[in-house]
Formats: structure tokens, sequence, C-alpha cells
């Protein structure tokens, strides 16, 4: 696609516009296409030979600011949200290419005869937004409930309370409750941060799972005992050697075994396995014989504050926090964490590690 205004840009030009990875399409006065880079190809189309830019783009505010730069030749951005098949932001930006606009002809036009559009997109940085957005929202109404309730009895103790040692009694076992849940949800969110300071940095120790396993067991075993759960753990009789942090690994165990204890209580059992490196990757599985989780919630389980049982997580003293910490290590690590659950079945949570030979390369 080329004409006499393509003259005015040389082939060099097109080279470099054809490695941008930003989505750029060339116009003349009459928004004719004269050229666009690879970008602009996948994601706007290939326009028809001698096409105007209307033939793909059909959004008035951008070709609204395209006439208006055309007409006065001052740069403009707009921003371009697109729904379908996916919701994704984009600022377009057009400007003059060639020409000078500072000068106008007879009516008043720019003396620009090339303008160039680029697409610059946005969606990964509105979705972090959004993220921090929701994230700061939902952090400060779990701070704000144990707080309120805090205050509540509070203000009881210093006025009808005042003299009552019975309901004092009663009520300072509860601020202690409430006091601690802040501090778990405190302690969750300074560690979330501190992974997501380091998350692109992998480990560099070597630590046995077979080790790790059996000291994250015999801690929680006094607590599976006191609601009626086993912990059994099976491996061989070797180590299990994977490159990892101790402690973050230790953080994992505690929180899957810890979950599979006590949303999978009614099962009465957990079982630990650790599969070491045949080719696949080391494998360390929690299964639980509790209800399971419906199928509609298992892709959303790492996210934060996402709970299936909202007053059921709150009961067990639960942060909503928990499995977003294990996907962030585990990502820091290399590894993935697998769900399989049927409602009725029971649920089992694996940690599959990189074959050893990838995690060296």
């Amino acid at each position: 696609m080329a004409d006499k205004n393509s003259d005015a840009i040389g082939l060099t030009d097109f080279a470099v516009l054809a490695a941008l990875d930003l989505p750029v399409v060339l116009i003349d006065r009459e928004t004719t296409v004269v050229h666009q880079n690879a970008a602009a190809r996948i994601h706007l189309g290939t326009f028809p030979e001698r096409a105007a830019l209307a033939a793909r783009i059909r959004s008035p505010a951008i070709l609204d600011m395209v006439a208006r730069v055309i007409a006065d030749g001052d740069t403009r951005t707009v921003e371009l949200v697109e729904k379908v098949p996916s919701e994704r932001w984009f600022e377009v930006r057009a400007a003059a290419v060639s020409g000078d606009a500072a000068e106008g002809d007879a009516t008043g036009r720019t003396g620009a005869s090339l303008f160039v559009l680029s697409f610059r997109d946005l969606t990964e940085a509105r979705r972090l937004d959004r993220m921090r957005s929701d994230f700061v929202a939902n952090a400060s109404h779990e701070l704000r409930t144990p707080l309120a309730s805090l205050m509540g009895f509070v203000e009881t103790m210093q006025g009808p309370a005042r003299d009552d040692a019975k309901a004092r009694e009663r009520f300072l076992g509860i601020m202690l409750d409430q006091a601690s849940r802040m501090s778990r949800l405190i302690d969750d969110l300074l560690s979330l941060s501190r992974l997501e300071l380091r998350s692109h940095v992998a480990p560099q120790g070597r630590v046995d799972l077979v080790e790790i396993a059996g000291h994250v067991c015999d801690a929680l075993r006094p607590m599976a005992a006191e609601i009626g759960v086993e912990i059994n753990l099976s491996h061989g009789d070797r180590p299990v050697i994977v490159s990892g942090d101790r402690d973050e690994l230790i953080q994992v165990l505690e929180n899957l075994i810890e979950n599979a204890c006590k949303y999978g209580q009614s099962g009465g059992r957990v079982d630990v396995g650790i599969e070491p490196d045949t080719g696949m990757g080391t494998l360390v599985s929690v299964r639980d014989y509790g209800p399971g989780i419906a199928r509609q919630h298992v892709p959303r389980l790492t996210e934060r504050f996402y709970r299936v049982d909202v007053e059921s997580s709150r009961t067990k003293k639960g942060t909503g926090l928990g499995l977003a910490i294990v996907k962030h290590i585990l990502t820091r690590h290399r590894a993935r964490l697998l769900v399989r659950s049927e409602p009725g079945e029971g649920s089992t949570f694996s940690v599959r590690f990189n074959r050893e030979s990838d995690a060296r390369g």
C-alpha cells in the first residue's frame, strides 16, 4: 500500500515502524491508510488497498480526534475501551508526521500531509490499578470489621458494663479474638508485600521436602487432633531435594495442610504425599476427605480475599490470603499449584516443582 505520500517517508522509516511492537497506522489527509505495521495488522486486521481509516476503526471518538488533528495539526490522545472478546484498554494517539503544522493553508488547515495513529495497550496497567483498588478496599473492609467490634466492646465496658465483672471477662475474650484476627491479617498482608517485591528472584538454596513435610506435620498434629483429624505422611526412604527457600516452603505446606484439616474436617483424615522427580518434576500433594469444592470456585481460590464460604472461613480464623500467599511463593519457586476437587469427594492440592534440570537451566 503506497502512493505519492509514502515518498515523504522512506523505506528505512517503514522498517523502523515494522520493528515496533506498538500498533501504528499512517494515514493521509483524506484518512486513507498509507501504511500499517505488523502489530497493527495483528490488532486491527489488514486494511484493504487504498482503504479509509473508517474501514476498520469505527470508534466515533477516534475518528473525530483524527479529523481535528488533520484540521489543526495539534497532537491529541483518546482512550479506547474494547468490551469483546475481552475487556481491553488502549491509549490512541494521533499526530502530524510531516509538513509544518504551524502554517496552514487558506482554509486554516495544517500543512501536514501524513499523520500517525499509535495504539498503546493499557490493559495490564488498568487491571493492576483495579487489583490494587480492590485489594485496598478488601483489606480495609477486613480490618474495619474486627476494629468496629473492638471499639463497640470498649465503649460497652466503659459504659453499661463498667461494673459487671462477668461481662467484662467475656468481652475481653472476644476482644482478644478480634485483635488476633487483625494481627493475622496484617501478618499475611506483610508476607504478600515481601513476596511481591522478590517474586522475580528465584531462591538459590537446596531443601529436603521430606524433612520440611515431617516438620510441618508434627507441628500441626496437635491442632488436627483437637478437631478430630488424623494427618498421615507418606514418602520414600530417601531425601527429596529441590531448589527453594526453607521458610517459604514451610509456609506453603502449613497453609495447605492446615486448610485441609479445617475445611476437610468432616473427612477425619488428611494424607500428605511426596513423589520424587521421575521426569515430570517433584510432586507434593495434600488430600482431604471433606465436602469438596464446587467447580466454579476452583479457578478463583488463589485470589486475595476470595472465600468459598465467608462465614465458615471467618469461623475457622481464615484471612482469605493463605492461598494467595501460596501462589506467590510457588511463583518465586517456579512451581505450580494444582487443585482437584469434587463436591462430596474431598479435595487435593498439589505442588508440582520443575524438573531439576529445568530449575538449574
